[in-house]
């Protein structure tokens, strides 16, 4: 019993001994541990460009368009949209394009902004409206399409009512309201309420947009006062008060046929003493003739 339990723990020990050596070995032949690789940080994404409220017309470039403003055609991007000609004419006709042209090279900061009205959009206006206009007018009336700074697509928001144009400082004649929400940007003249439907162009210093309709200032209708009735010296009598009343045929006849009671009496008196001396007169001579 002894030696089988003697038996029993060598064999143990041996199983033992030869485990160890089999891990030493296995622990020998693996390869070494890779180090470990700091981790980067993830890339942070850019912040998005804000949303433009106003759509783009086809082939309009973006704000991202390099900024060329100082050599820009403005002629040749309206006509190159095909739908402006009426506001090319006009702009032509009155020399505006020159002062835009003058305005974009002379100017390092700020810029325009272009509100342009299409073909469709004069065609809608009363018939003879723009040959009524004196050169002075059309003039005004261009001038008030355009805004004296660069407004991109996403920035009409923080425009302050009224907004200034090139047709000047008029309170309440000239005057321009912008209102952005929903998506949409709202004018309003005073006499007209129309959206800008898309871009034409647009770089860092100038923007044109398409309008729906020909933006009216309220001074090509304001109506001067009619000048009051001076006033008379002295007031004007009535028809009735000034006209004397004319006396009645029947009246006036009456009147002079009614007999004074005194002149009764003396013509009275007067018939009875022609009387008595015609009696006299007529006695005397009978008494003359009867002496004879």
């Amino acid at each position: 019993m002894i030696k089988i339990q003697s038996l029993l723990s060598f064999s143990l020990a041996i199983i033992v001994s030869l485990l160890f050596s089999t891990t030493t070995t296995l622990s020998q032949l693996s390869p070494a541990t890779a180090p470990i690789q700091p981790t980067l940080p993830a890339p942070t994404t850019p912040a998005a460009a804000p949303k433009p409220l106003v759509p783009s017309l086809p082939e309009s470039p973006s704000d991202s368009t390099p900024d060329t403003a100082g050599t820009v055609d403005i002629v040749g991007i309206l006509r190159k949209a095909k739908a402006f000609n009426v506001f090319i004419r006009l702009m032509k006709t009155t020399q505006l394009i020159n002062q835009l042209n003058s305005q974009l090279l002379a100017t390092k900061t700020g810029g325009l902004t272009i509100l342009a009205p299409d073909d469709s959009a004069f065609s809608g206006l009363k018939a003879g409206f723009l040959n009524s206009l004196s050169d002075g007018q059309k003039l005004e009336l261009l001038q008030f399409h355009v805004i004296s700074d660069y407004v991109s697509s996403s920035n009409f928001d923080t425009l302050t009512n009224p907004v200034r144009t090139l047709a000047g400082d008029k309170p309440g004649k000239v005057e321009l309201n912008v209102v952005s929400y929903g998506g949409s940007v709202n004018i309003s003249t005073g006499e007209v309420n129309t959206t800008i439907n898309g871009i034409v162009y647009t770089d860092k210093r100038l923007a044109i947009y398409k309008v729906g309709k020909v933006l009216l200032p309220m001074d090509f209708f304001s109506v001067a006062k009619a000048p009051g009735k001076a006033p008379s010296l002295a007031p004007e009598p009535s028809t009735d008060s000034a006209k004397a009343p004319k006396p009645d045929k029947d009246t006036s006849s009456d009147s002079s046929q009614v007999i004074n009671p005194t002149e009764d009496k003396s013509s009275s008196v007067k018939i009875v003493y022609g009387k008595f001396v015609s009696l006299g007169l007529v006695l005397a001579f009978v008494m003359i003739m009867m002496q004879t």
